[in-house]
């Protein structure tokens, strides 16, 4: 059998103006070329025309004026494609730059795809015992000369050297059987194009993958897409992913700042569009909550409260979000056993025929003791053995830990999570934006209703966020309606 030559790898690196490929452009391209034919160098600054900013400049020294000229992306892509053609393209954290590549060729009316290899990954299979494996650390390990960082020729140049580094302490055979390894695609479902795969990237976001005539099938979030999605055809054993692989056809994906925006997405997503696969996080329509009200004896009952008579973040005197009466009830019912509470004043078990009314519309009388009474469960509330005072502060502490929090800001708020804004006005998920004239459509657009798992996700969010991250936009919505 033949021995295998090393094929011709293309060591790239880029410089663009932010870190999103269907936002940001490239603005610096090299290519270093290397394998059995020898080595070539190419690189070129790139318009793209769009604003370079200000941190960008400082971080690449690339600014207006060098690339002002230049030619568009799109006008370098008939000979970039020619430079990447039929090589093994290498780069670090290769999906970045990957990704930005193959948008801006789409844009460009080119359909180019290539084995990546992230030399990253190289670096983790070859050292494992590193604790790091990013640039700045093969630098330093491996002793690779460097001249002027982040400019694409010299960064392109440095995983050259890593490569050259490695080639001392392993044989082609050797290095082969680890390129092999980690440029093994993962086995897709028949239906779905494998060439998909190579665009996603490993950022935070949503997916969605589609059925037959692109019918939703199954929405999900990740830190990393990539991993998350592949991860869905690897566990051939589970029957929710068997049955998925067998029906997917297409898929799509959103990236986002961070994993805030994800949760946030994936809960709006799934109830606007219901995916046939997702149980969880649908909208309920029987939304309700218990409000403690007096009755005519003094006493506090709760009574259970549906969405259209709340008024979400405002209202104090709430207690627990439900999706279902049942689910509220089953709550009370734990209360009452936990607490030795009157079920009959809890409203849980029915009154005797004979009654009179309370103002919550229930019934009792107050001299008929309850079942639980009878079993020693209950301290007698429905005999005034237990005194209204005594009991409505034994309620409201038992009820203490469901008690809905009142939206806490004077008006709608921004999050921040990185670039972007999660806009958020008592509790209801508005939509994110990257600049000032987003946010104030997103005011202007009207409000979402109440949402429990957005509730959920922002009460959990808020808890522990930086101050720092939180914008007042109280103000500004009066500011832009005015």
């Amino acid at each position: 059998m033949p021995k295998q030559s090393m094929p011709t790898l293309a060591f790239v690196d880029i410089e663009t103006t932010g870190s999103h490929f269907e936002r940001d452009r490239i603005t610096e391209l090299a290519i270093i070329s290397y394998g059995p034919q020898g080595l070539q160098r190419w690189s070129r600054l790139i318009d793209p025309g769009q604003n370079i900013p200000e941190h960008i400049q400082q971080l690449t020294g690339i600014t207006p004026d060098m690339v002002a000229g230049q030619g568009l992306f799109a006008h370098h892509a008939k000979d970039i494609l020619e430079q990447l053609q039929g090589k093994i393209f290498v780069a670090h954290n290769a999906r970045f730059d990957y990704g930005f590549i193959k948008a801006s060729m789409k844009r460009a009316g080119y359909d180019f795809t290539a084995k990546v290899l992230c030399t990253v990954k190289l670096s983790r299979r070859l050292f494992p015992q590193q604790d790091r494996h990013n640039l700045d650390t093969l630098i330093r390990v491996h002793d690779l000369h460097v001249e002027d960082r982040h400019r694409a020729m010299t960064d392109a140049d440095l995983l050259l050297q890593f490569w050259q580094k490695i080639q001392e302490r392993w044989s082609d055979e050797e290095l082969l059987s680890h390129v092999d390894a980690l440029l093994q695609r993962p086995a897709v479902p028949s239906h779905l194009d494998a060439d998909l795969l190579d665009e996603i990237p490993e950022q935070p976001g949503v997916y969605i993958f589609y059925a037959e005539d692109r019918f939703p099938l199954y929405i999900g979030k990740s830190r990393s897409l990539r991993t998350r999605v592949l991860s869905h055809f690897q566990n051939t054993q589970d029957r929710k992913a068997l049955k998925l692989s067998m029906q997917v056809r297409d898929l799509d994906w959103i990236q986002t700042a961070g994993e805030l925006g994800a949760l946030l997405l994936e809960a709006r997503l799934i109830k606007e569009r219901l995916p046939s696969l997702n149980i969880q996080l649908r909208r309920s329509r029987e939304l309700c909550s218990w409000q403690l009200v007096e009755s005519e004896d003094g006493y506090l009952q709760p009574v259970l409260v549906n969405a259209e008579q709340i008024d979400w973040g405002v209202q104090e005197d709430l207690y627990g979000v439900f999706a279902s009466r049942k689910e509220a009830l089953s709550m009370l019912s734990y209360i009452a056993k936990e607490h030795d509470f009157c079920e009959l004043r809890l409203g849980l078990e029915k009154p005797p025929k004979k009654s009179k009314k309370d103002l919550s519309g229930s019934s009792f009388t107050s001299a008929s003791p309850c079942f639980a009474y009878q079993l020693k469960r209950c301290r007698g509330a429905c005999v005034g053995a237990e005194k209204a005072l005594v009991f409505n502060w034994r309620l409201r502490e038992a009820m203490a830990s469901w008690h809905l929090k009142t939206w806490p800001y004077p008006g709608p708020i921004g999050i921040r999570e990185e670039q972007d804004v999660h806009v958020v006005d008592r509790w209801r998920y508005l939509g994110s934006a990257a600049n000032e004239s987003e946010i104030e459509e997103l005011l202007l657009a009207g409000e979402p209703e109440f949402d429990l798992d957005i509730y959920k996700i922002l009460k959990k969010h808020l808890g522990k966020a930086n101050k720092q991250n939180i914008i007042d936009l109280s103000t500004w919505r009066m500011t832009t309606s005015s």
